[in-house]
């Protein structure tokens, strides 16, 4: 995706740095300012994210598993003078950060490519200092659960919603079919109680909720517009991590085989 020019790999305009703040917080989670803030930015190489935060004046710190992307967080740091901290490695492994180092962590679609968010959400809380936001974008379930092409009836559920296992990839390779559904990547289905009640067990506090707008009335027959009036595709989640440390138990489901 990197070598390729892909849109999630592409920094941010002229005109987006010109107002960073109001490019990456719509919904106004994160007050009027976050200068001086330390942010990390998980999962989310690619020099748009990064850039945009330390436009805002915070100070970064991007984590990504692919090297190519954070070579192109390197490109815009130098090209605009931006001093930020990248690390290569995986989300269930922030070993190389320290406990309650961020005051924001801003994480990007991206749980869907581990197969158990609980990792995840423990290694964010322990790198979020009490009282800090965490602010996460994921794939709802449904959306990757249903078909990609409408029938009569809508967009049928295809796949199980219990399951530990990945979710089969589309058979179709439409534009609108790549824009849900990365091209050769594993995912997995995260249920919403893996979801918001991991978070709240990692020791978060569920703020607010919000799901991204993408739907149009009038868009043509199975494109991406048209299948989120149908179905969601992302959910935005605001959490702050509270003072009490510690962790709970999940509870877990027990299927029959």
């Amino acid at each position: 995706m990197a070598a390729a020019g892909d849109p999630l790999c592409r920094p941010a305009s002229e005109e987006e740095l010109a107002r960073p703040l109001e490019v990456v917080d719509q919904a106004g989670w994160l007050g009027g300012s976050i200068r001086g803030k330390r942010v990390l930015c998980l999962a989310a190489g690619g020099g748009r994210q990064s850039s945009l935060y330390a436009a805002a004046g915070a100070q970064v710190t991007v984590v990504d598993l692919s090297g190519a992307m954070l070579e192109l967080d390197r490109r815009v740091a130098a090209q605009r003078g931006y001093r930020l901290r990248l690390l290569q490695t995986t989300m269930e492994d922030l070993a190389g950060l320290d406990d309650g180092e961020f005051d924001i962590v801003i994480h990007p679609v991206s749980t869907c490519y581990v197969a158990s968010v609980d990792p995840v959400f423990r290694e964010v809380a322990r790198v979020t200092c009490p009282g800090g936001v965490y602010i996460s974008q994921h794939k709802q379930p449904i959306s990757l659960q249903a078909d990609y092409h409408r029938s009569a009836g809508g967009y049928t559920v295809r796949h199980r919603y219990y399951r530990d296992t990945p979710v089969p990839p589309p058979q179709s390779t439409a534009a609108s079919v790549r824009r849900l559904r990365e091209q050769g990547a594993i995912e997995f289905l995260h249920r919403w109680e893996d979801l918001i009640g991991g978070m709240c067990r990692a020791g978060f506090q569920i703020e607010d909720l919000i799901e991204p707008l993408h739907a149009k009335a009038e868009a043509a027959k199975d494109s991406f517009a048209d299948r989120a009036t149908y179905i969601p595709p992302y959910v935005r989640i605001k959490a702050r991590r509270t003072a009490d440390a510690s962790v709970a138990s999940p509870r877990r489901l027990l299927l029959e085989p």
